[in-house]
């Protein structure tokens, strides 16, 4: 069973896509349905529709088997707490996920260290993408607690996920986990003060 707080969060997550991805003339309609759902309405909305499964086991997390590597990411940062992973079905061009270790049932448990790659990442991809905006949002329905990181662009629409190619999301990977090299500082030449004042013996140049 949800609890109030689940279930709280996972309707607001709901009106939010109906706003995005419904036609007008049932916006309203549809949102209305998910407000009166009880919490035991709404798991069998989920489980219905597949969006979450009936006693989830941690093993079968698909967050859990991407941190243990039992399914393959497209990792661009990490530190003690979290992941930060490309998203296979992007809402726009450089769609992150970041995914704390710890499997995770509310936002208001995750460490402020998750938040901080989260910020980390968000920078990096406004240094390196140019976005216009990018938002940091959490979702939890699939059971594990996550952050999303989503850059908004000029004359793009990001309401609607879409496959992303495996050769994009590792082109986009190069770039983004690409650092630039510190400049080489000269090296110094060390000079021997009792050399100096000497002459020294040169060749005679050869015309």
């Amino acid at each position: 069973m949800l609890n109030s707080e689940q279930t709280e969060q996972i309707k607001n997550q709901l009106i939010r896509q109906i706003e995005k991805s419904f036609p007008e003339d049932k916006k309203e309609f549809a949102k209305k349905q998910i407000e009166e759902m009880s919490s035991e309405e709404l798991k069998k909305f989920l489980e219905k529709n597949q969006l979450i499964k009936t006693e989830k086991k941690l093993e079968d997390c698909v967050f859990c088997s991407i941190l243990s590597e039992k399914i393959n990411s497209y990792k661009i940062d990490e530190n003690k707490k979290a992941i930060a992973i490309l998203e296979i079905n992007p809402l726009s061009r450089g769609h992150i996920l970041i995914i704390p270790k710890e499997h995770l049932l509310s936002a208001d448990k995750i460490p402020v260290s998750v938040f901080s790659l989260a910020k980390k990442v968000a920078k990096k991809l406004k240094t390196k993408l140019k976005p216009k905006i990018v938002e940091i949002s959490s979702s939890n329905l699939f059971g594990h607690e996550i952050l999303n990181i989503i850059p908004s662009y000029e004359n793009e629409d990001s309401s609607e996920k879409r496959p992303a190619k495996p050769e994009e999301l590792e082109e986009l990977q190069k770039i983004l986990i690409k650092t630039k090299k510190p400049a080489q500082k000269p090296k110094k030449i060390k000079v021997d003060p009792k050399k100096l004042g000497r002459k020294i013996w040169l060749p005679k140049r050869i015309p």
